[in-house]
């Protein structure tokens, strides 16, 4: 019993021995990484605003005020292991090896931030505009530093990886799309007139783009009709609606008007030998 009340009293005395040598440095520590915290953000948001003047991109300006804050936090952890006698070499060394790993063990996500920074720096689409890649198609609605987000036509939102983006082929229509209807006539019409109800059809709409004329003419001779492409302009939001609305004005006229706009049909012929 005395022995075991022995070591207790060895271990309280070697803790208050432990704390009052290491505890002021160890309050000073704390206190260090603490500041730290308070300077590295009030860093942080100085840079925010004073990058908003260079019109860089909103992750771009996040990502070089965040890296900032992580350096002057860094700092002051410098300062504070310093304060506490800590040897930095061998952290330092230990420290590398570690990221080493965590950077082979996190490849896709690193390849996906610098794939991120490429399409911030370089810019080949912004938010608004209409892209096709990777095999899906929508409207930008927001860049990150490890994605891209589109808005599908069905309003659902198509996440991409920044890596699938670059060095892909990448489709950009901006702010504007062509529609490309196409319509059958008979022919035996007059392809002028034909040409003019389908011209005063899409004059007459009032989300089709008026400062770029639209191209409508002969596209082919098909095996039942000729073929006639409707291609106006129009903007990214009023695709569908144009496409229906062109469809349904323009065989509501083209029957107004008399014009035949034929389905295909097949003859077929029986030839049966005597006996």
């Amino acid at each position: 019993m005395d022995m075991h009340l022995a070591s207790i009293d060895h271990i309280r005395a070697q803790v208050i021995d432990l704390l009052i040598q290491f505890g002021p440095k160890l309050l000073t520590a704390i206190v260090i990484i603490i500041v730290g915290g308070f300077v590295g953000g009030w860093v942080e948001r100085w840079l925010q605003r004073a990058l908003r003047r260079f019109e860089l991109e909103p992750p771009l300006n996040q990502l070089i005020a965040r890296i900032v804050r992580l350096l002057v936090l860094l700092l002051f952890i410098v300062m504070a292991l310093q304060n506490l006698g800590v040897q930095l070499l061998p952290l330092i060394a230990g420290l590398g090896v570690a990221g080493a790993g965590i950077a082979l063990a996190m490849q896709g996500v690193l390849s996906n931030l610098v794939a991120g920074l490429s399409i911030i720096l370089t810019k080949p689409f912004r938010v608004g505009q209409y892209i096709q890649v990777a095999g899906v198609e929508g409207q930008v609605e927001r860049i990150t530093l490890f994605s891209t987000i589109l808005l599908h036509p069905d309003r659902s939102n198509v996440v991409i990886p920044n890596r699938k983006i670059v060095g892909e082929i990448l489709h950009n229509y901006g702010h504007v799309r062509q529609i490309s209807i196409q319509v059958g006539v008979a022919y035996d019409t007059d392809i002028a007139a034909a040409l003019e109800v389908i011209g005063n059809v899409v004059a007459a709409n009032p989300l089709v783009l008026k400062d770029v004329p639209p191209r409508i003419g002969v596209a082919r001779l098909a095996d039942s009709a000729v073929q006639i492409n409707i291609q106006p302009w129009v903007a990214v939001s009023d695709y569908s609606t144009v496409c229906a609305e062109l469809n349904r004005a323009t065989l509501e006229a083209l029957r107004a008007h008399q014009i035949s706009v034929p389905f295909p049909q097949r003859e077929v012929r029986l030839i049966t030998t005597p006996g």
